[in-house]
């Protein structure tokens, strides 16, 4: 028999591999997309990718914290287990992280369009891709090395 416990490690395990398959493209080609669009055209650009990388994203990072807080809260075993922690203080990290630096790129981009303020976008996006990557790690390994579940 399948136990909650496994079904919401489970599910943050999936949401945290489509995050990280979603962040490495966003990171590899359409952030720097930015740069190519015409820029008469970039405004409406920058609004279809806010709101059409929304459908992908929000619903698979809520999925994340959510069942990430569930397992802190509720699983004893995993909630102390090393690799748990380091996947959660990664996923923690990255909603900061998102909040607090690319809303405002985002917000800045949808203002006006500046190369300079693009390649900071990728440059700093590097971290997002770096956390989520190691979450993957430290979820994978906590999954196939230990014996928490």
């Amino acid at each position: 028999m399948i136990t909650t416990n496994f079904s919401v490690l489970m599910l943050h395990f999936v949401s945290t591999s489509i995050m990280v398959g979603v962040i490495w493209t966003i990171q590899l080609v359409h952030y720097p997309t930015f740069l190519f669009i015409d820029k008469e055209k970039y405004f409406k650009f920058q609004e279809f990718h806010m709101s059409r990388v929304s459908y992908i994203v929000m619903p698979t990072m809520i999925a994340e914290l959510f069942s990430g807080i569930y397992i802190l809260l509720y699983n004893d075993k995993l909630m102390l287990n090393n690799f748990f922690l380091l996947a959660f203080f990664s996923l923690f990290l990255t909603w900061i992280i998102t909040a607090l630096v690319f809303v405002k790129i985002h917000n800045r981009l949808l203002i006006k369009y500046e190369e300079k303020t693009i390649l900071l976008l990728v440059k700093l996006n590097w971290f997002r891709t770096i956390l989520w990557s190691l979450r993957l790690v430290f979820l994978t390994t906590l999954i196939f090395l230990s014996d928490v579940l």
